[in-house]
This record gives C-alpha cells, sequence and structure tokens, in this order.
C-alpha cells in the first residue's frame, strides 16, 4: 500500500468543486442551518450596496418551485472584463473563490460579506442559478448549474426550471454575457435566483419563513431608510386587498430605481413588531419537489425603519421597562497592517488606518432575563467577540464604581466578600443591542459567529466607559431617576442571588437543620412525598385553623400570609425579599428566585392559592400571581402553579334528602341551582349559608370543597393566565396614573352592579 501512494494518488480539486466535496466548511451545515446560511449571503451583498449608500430597496422572493431570488437596486454587478481572468465581473462574482470588490479599499467601506465566497458558494451549491444586472441602459442575464456557466434551454422563459436542458459552456472559453432587454440610464440592480441542490442538502433542509422574517425585520433595524419586502408566491394574491402589490414581479421591477421611490401605485403599510400578522405558527418553505405545504401568512410583508438600534431595543423590550433606551454612539481611529491587492494581483503587506462606527442601544425592564444581540456592519454575531467584551467590560466597570460610591445608601456592605456585584446581576433585565460598522472585519470562521478584530474592544470599551458613565451615575441631565432605579434593580439582583445559594444549600441538607431554617408559621408536610407534595399558601389565621383539620398532613403543606402581600410591581427586587411575606414564600419553595430560580429544587409539586371568594381574596390572589410571575415564573410555565376555588354558598337540603348540601359558586348558579331543585320538588332551607370567608367553614366542608383531591376544584394558572393578570395589575395599580384613569373613563359605559361583591 505504501509503494503505491504517489503523486497519481492526489486528488486536484478545481474552482467550485471543492465546495461541493466539503460545504460544510463554507456554510457550516447541510440541513436547514446550511440552507438559510446561503440566503443570508445574497440578502447581505444586497445589503453591503446599502451599506454603501447605494441602494435603497431590496425585494426577497420565495417562489411556487422552492426557488428563492433576491432583487436590489444597487449599482449592480460589473459586467466589463476583468483584465486578468479575462471573464466578465459576473462568472468572476459567481464562479471565483475569493473574489470581489470586498478586498479592496475603494468600493466597500463596511460590509456583511467579507470572504469573497458567498455568492460563488451558493452558485455551488445550487441546481440552477440565474443572474440579471442592470447597468449602462441595459439587462444582462447568465446563467448556471452547480456552479458552471452555461444556458439553461426552457420550454416557458418565463417559468424557468433546473431540470430544463443545460448546455454547458466548453472549458476555457470566456462566456459571454447575454443582453436581454433595455433599461433607463439610471437604472441599476441585481437579481438573483436560485434553486437549492437536493444532492447537497438533506432531506430536512427547509426554508424556514420565520426566520427570514426575523432576518429582514433586524436588517432594517440596522440599516435605517433601507426597505425590504419579502413576497411569497406560494400564497395567493388577495385581489380586494388593495394594500398589496399586484405582482412579484412589479415590485422587483421597482426596486431597481436608483432614486430609493416606488413607482407602484399601492404598496404594503411598513411592518414592525407584529408579528401575529406576519405568520403565527413557525412556517417553512419547501426545497424544490417537496410535499411541505405553504405557510399561512400574508403574501408580501416591507419592513422600513428610521430609528436604528433605538427601535430595534425597543421592537426587543418584553416587560415593564424601568429606563428610557440609553444610548452610546461615536467613532474612533485605529490602525491595522492587511495585504494589498496590487494592480499586477500580487499582495503586499501595508498598515491602514480604519474607523470603527459603534452603535449601542440598551434599556432594563422589571424582569431577570437577559436579551442581548449583537452585529458586526449587518451580521448578526451570536457568540459575541470583541465588540461585546468591550462593551461588557465597560458596563460591568461602571456599575461597580457606581454602587461602591453608593454603598450606604443602596444598603451594600462592601465588607461582606458575597456582595460584590457579578456581571450576572447587571445582564439580569438588560435588553441590549451592540453593533460596530468596521471595514474588512475579522471573524472566526466563514459563518461569522465571532467578531475577532481587536482593535474594536478597547474603542468599544473607551466610549462605553464615558458615556455609560455619565448615564450611570446621573450626572447627564434626565438619568439622575433612571440610574437610581437601574442600580436598585442590580443590588437586589445582587441579593436575590446570594439569597438563592443560601436558599439551595439549607435544601440541600435534607435533615434536622432544613426544618428548623423554615419559616416558624410553616406547617410543612412528611418527606418522602416530593412528587405529589403540595403547598397550600392560606389567607388568615382563621382559615388556617381550620385548614390544619382539614389536610392531609402527608403531602399538604400550609404557610399563612397576612392579608395583602407587597405589591412587587411597583417594588424593587431589594424592598421584595426585604418583605417577610414575599421572602417567606420564596424560602419555602426552595427554589431560588429570577434567573437563579431552578424548578428542580421546587419543595414542592403544586403551590396552591387558597384565599377567600370575594375582592380582597381575588387582590391576594393576583398579587401572590404577581409575585410568582416576576420571580419564579418557570413554576408558572410548568403549569405547577393553583387557585383553589372555595364556594360562595351552601344549600342545604331538608325532608328526605336532608343533610345534604348542594354548593354553589357564584349567584348566579344559585339561582339556578334553587329554581331547579323548586321544578325537582325537592325541599331546601331558604335561609342559604353565604361564606364570607374560609374561616366560616368547618373541617369537613373545606376539605370537601377546597383540599382534597378527589372532591375539590382547582384552577390551574396557565402563562397566558400570568401574562393577561400581569398586564392588567399594571395598568390598574402601577405608577403610571393617566393609562389608569383613561381605563376607568373608557369602561365605564360597562359598569356592571352585579361584579361587586356584597
Amino acid at each position: 500500500m505504501a509503494d503505491s501512494y504517489g503523486a497519481r494518488s492526489l486528488t486536484v480539486l478545481e474552482g467550485l468543486d471543492a465546495v461541493r466535496k466539503r460545504p460544510g466548511m463554507y456554510i457550516g451545515t447541510t440541513d436547514s442551518q446550511g440552507l438559510m446560511h446561503c440566503l443570508w449571503e445574497i440578502i447581505d451583498n444586497s445589503v453591503d450596496e446599502a451599506l454603501a449608500g447605494v441602494c435603497t430597496n431590496i425585494v426577497v422572493t420565495l417562489h411556487t418551485d422552492g426557488s428563492i431570488s433576491v432583487a436590489d437596486n444597487g449599482r449592480g454587478i460589473p459586467v466589463d472584463i476583468e483584465p486578468r481572468t479575462g471573464l466578465t465581473g459576473v462568472e468572476v462574482v459567481l464562479t471565483k473563490l475569493h473574489a470581489g470588490a470586498k478586498f479592496g479599499n475603494d468600493s466597500y467601506n463596511a460590509v456583511g460579506g467579507l470572504h469573497g465566497v458567498g455568492s460563488s458558494v451558493v452558485n455551488a451549491l445550487s441546481t440552477r442559478l440565474d443572474v440579471e444586472v442592470d447597468r449602462n441602459g441595459k439587462t444582462y442575464r447568465m446563467e448556471f448549474h452547480q456552479g458552471h456557466p452555461g444556458i439553461f434551454e426552457d420550454a416557458d422563459p418565463s417559468n424557468p426550471s433546473p431540470t430544463s436542458h443545460f448546455v454547458r459552456t466548453r472549458k476555457n472559453k470566456p462566456t459571454e454575457l447575454r443582453e436581454v432587454g433595455k433599461v433607463s440610464k439610471k437604472t441599476t440592480g441585481t437579481r438573483i435566483r436560485y434553486w437549492a441542490d437536493p444532492e447537497i442538502f438533506n432531506e430536512t433542509a427547509h426554508f424556514s419563513y420565520d426566520q427570514l422574517i426575523d432576518r429582514v425585520r433586524q436588517t432594517s433595524f440596522l440599516v435605517p431608510g433601507l426597505k425590504l419586502s419579502v413576497i411569497d408566491e406560494n400564497i395567493a394574491e388577495n385581489t380586494t386587498d388593495n394594500s398589496v402589490e399586484n405582482t412579484a414581479e412589479k415590485l422587483a421591477d421597482n426596486t431597481a430605481d436608483n432614486t430609493g421611490e416606488l413607482t407602484a401605485e399601492k404598496t404594503v403599510e411598513n411592518t414592525d413588531a407584529n408579528s401575529d400578522d406576519n405568520g403565527g405558527p413557525s412556517a417553512e418553505i419547501p426545497l424544490a419537489g417537496s410535499s411541505v405545504a405553504a405557510p399561512a401568512h400574508r403574501r408580501v410583508v416591507e419592513f422600513m425603519h428610521e430609528g436604528g438600534v433605538r427601535d430595534f431595543v425597543d421592537f426587543l423590550t418584553v416587560g415593564e421597562p424601568i429606563s428610557d433606551v440609553w444610548h452610546v454612539s461615536g467613532e474612533a481611529n485605529y490602525e491595522e497592517e492587511t495585504q494589498k491587492v496590487e494592480a499586477n494581483g500580487e499582495l503586499k503587506a501595508e498598515k491602514v488606518k480604519r474607523v470603527c462606527n459603534v452603535d449601542i442601544a440598551m434599556r432594563w425592564v422589571n424582569g431577570y432575563e437577559t436579551t442581548m444581540r449583537s452585529f458586526v456592519n449587518v451580521v448578526e454575531t451570536p457568540g459575541g467577540g470583541m465588540h461585546v467584551d468591550g462593551y461588557l467590560n465597560a458596563l460591568t466597570r461602571q456599575v461597580r464604581k457606581c454602587v461602591e460610591a453608593n454603598a450606604r445608601k443602596l444598603k451594600v456592605n462592601l465588607r461582606d466578600s458575597h456582595t460584590k456585584i457579578e456581571r450576572e446581576d447587571i445582564l439580569a433585565g438588560l435588553v441590549v443591542v451592540v453593533t460596530v460598522r468596521i471595514a474588512e472585519p475579522q471573524f472566526q470562521g466563514q459563518t461569522k459567529d465571532v467578531l475577532g478584530t481587536a482593535q474594536v474592544k478597547p474603542i468599544v470599551t473607551r466610549l462605553t466607559d464615558k458615556q455609560f458613565g455619565e448615564m450611570i451615575n446621573g450626572s447627564r441631565r434626565g438619568f439622575k431617576d433612571q440610574a437610581a432605579r437601574v442600580l436598585d434593580k442590580i443590588v437586589g439582583e445582587m441579593h436575590a442571588r446570594v439569597q438563592a445559594r443560601k436558599t439551595k444549600e439549607v435544601t440541600r441538607r435534607k435533615n434536622a437543620l432544613e426544618s428548623a431554617s423554615m419559616p416558624a408559621k410553616l406547617s410543612d408536610s412528611q418527606p418522602g412525598n416530593d412528587d405529589i407534595a403540595e403547598l397550600f399558601i392560606v389567607e388568615g389565621d382563621s382559615a388556617l385553623g381550620t385548614a390544619k383539620a382539614a389536610r392531609n398532613s402527608m403531602f399538604q403543606a400550609l404557610l399563612p400570609i397576612r392579608g395583602k402581600i407587597l405589591n412587587v410591581q411597583k417594588a424593587s427586587l431589594n424592598q421584595m425579599l426585604s418583605n417577610k411575606e414575599c421572602a417567606a414564600i420564596i424560602q419555602v419553595v426552595g427554589a431560588g428566585s429570577g434567573a437563579s430560580f431552578d424548578i428542580e429544587q421546587a419543595r414542592y409539586h403544586k403551590i396552591i392559592m387558597m384565599t377567600d371568594a370575594d375582592v380582597d381574596g381575588a387582590h391576594i390572589r393576583i398579587l401572590l400571581l404577581t409575585l410568582f410571575y416576576r420571580y419564579m415564573r418557570p413554576l408558572i410555565e410548568a403549569g405547577r402553579v393553583y387557585a383553589a376555588v372555595p364556594p360562595l354558598h351552601r344549600i342545604a337540603l331538608a325532608g328526605k334528602h336532608k343533610g345534604e348540601y348542594i354548593y354553589t359558586y357564584s349567584d348566579d348558579e344559585l339561582a339556578q341551582r334553587m329554581s331547579e331543585l323548586r321544578k325537582q320538588r325537592i325541599d331546601f332551607r331558604e335561609d342559604v349559608q353565604r361564606y364570607k370567608g374560609l374561616g366560616e367553614m368547618d373541617a369537613d366542608q373545606l376539605a370537601d370543597t377546597t383540599m382534597d383531591p378527589r372532591t375539590r376544584m382547582l384552577r390551574r394558572i396557565r402563562m397566558e393566565d400570568a401574562e393577561n393578570a400581569s398586564g392588567v395589575f399594571s395598568l390598574l395599580m402601577g405608577d403610571e396614573v393617566p393609562p389608569r384613569k383613561q381605563f376607568i373613563v373608557d369602561n365605564a359605559d360597562d359598569f356592571d352592579r352585579t361584579k361587586i361583591d356584597t
């Protein structure tokens, strides 16, 4: 075997054959992720034209045969001859790896595509790719099969197909770019349509409509003023809807006007945060020949935003903001050594001056989840990189510095080593978009997940240090109150983290010390029943006494609360942790709170709120629900939070049914049951008992109606219930008075006296 190994054993892959042999080296995977990556490469090339200031409209069309086309009104791919290869610019861009204008320093300053392999890789991995270019008053056309130039002989040119007979251009013969039409001198642009090759991509690979919409939307935030349209030809045109353009071709043609104005008579309105209108459930667009059903969404969706990353943060915000959108921006120069391409094609090392533009928007919300998005030019960097590292370093340093300076006011013991602000405390509830624009960014890998240009880090750090530092210490006008709220939240998150660690240590011990560490008022269940254990949060001491006699102590625990707990909607995290009732609930549940909450550590399988069936009881339930939603949300998401449903009335039957009782849960139900009893001639006592509270029931009644799993009624709290309740609670009991006043005025006509508990 060793003797047979020689030069004849070596295989030389020329041109794009290497891409087809090892596609993972260029697009990561050959499943849906790789398929979408190909689309991003084509879209990013058009967006690069917008970043260069020469493109205002981009249209992405999903065709019924599974192909996708991207049209822009940029300058158009060059159609003249490239002197070294003797090929037209179109063929060079689409067939040669590491070829394009982005390797020079003149045509582009900040681009998403960098490696010069994007378009050519997509071409190599497509059964067919058609390109049309508008330049010099003419329209040029060229076609490719698996990266090789040639001509498809379509029976119907208006319906091109990758299965049409293909005549490949002879090797080493320059391909002439065909002129197929004429346009105005001012009209320029590029249109690329491609069919992904099923020989390359596996059977599970599908275009995702939802991912496409998300990508287009985020690009509209990152390039203010750029209009992006998505047209899905799988959806039938709605001829009665005047808000939708009639044909995909007309929109695509209109994007070719460099003036940036659409000449079509009617277009859809700009769309931003309304995801419900965009598609609902996750939708996928099939490969050619696939049987995947078309998605249910609008035919045309358009995006255009002027506010940039500020609008992006506003769109990403979920929950109640505790600060406005804070903005850090600026630019700085740096020097970088690069390989310049000389006129003769040779590379020469030289130092060049670069400009780094930084644009960061952030805000904190009353929650603990972190939403961080980072971009270089318009390319998302989910792995972060130098720009994110620089931002986080400055953010952490400035917050720690400010907390130390205000330690007494914030009640932070600097001598305690555990009370040190960590990065996770700062990130809790933070919504931030970090973007930089630089020429020739260095990424770690072709998939561009991580920025590696080291010079960016100190620039972002300096800008964030200065501008964010002025905001967080309140020295910048209008930021004093906001900074105080943000610092209070961060310190509260620190205390929550420390408390969660202590709680977990207690939970793990599982010995006599555990029960001793629990609140004295807890009537715990017997150990060993974790899979069925229930915690009843009981309103009032009188109800507690009855509940103790009614419960099954094998698996049912009782924790009394004194009336209405703290309104955590208006209180800070630190105030919540300092509140005895809230702290006791978190301690008894035993799984921590906020970002550190671990549902696997919860001591009970069900949490049941058991309050009186009146207005005060409902108020207490909503306060408890808000506490769980804000700080122990996984319990609600897992369906482990319930509300007990105690009855309002007890009807005592008489005559031969004496000793039997009927319980009702509303005045309407009471009237209906009494009417039914009269019709059935069943005697009952007219003095119906009306329960004013749980304490009025004896142990048997409470067990039968509310606590015994065999006979009780529970209402499971779902996630949508919690979100709706949180929104209403924020409206009716939050700090903002005008919305509450408007709500009362708007709903005054719907006032129903029967809804008042009397």
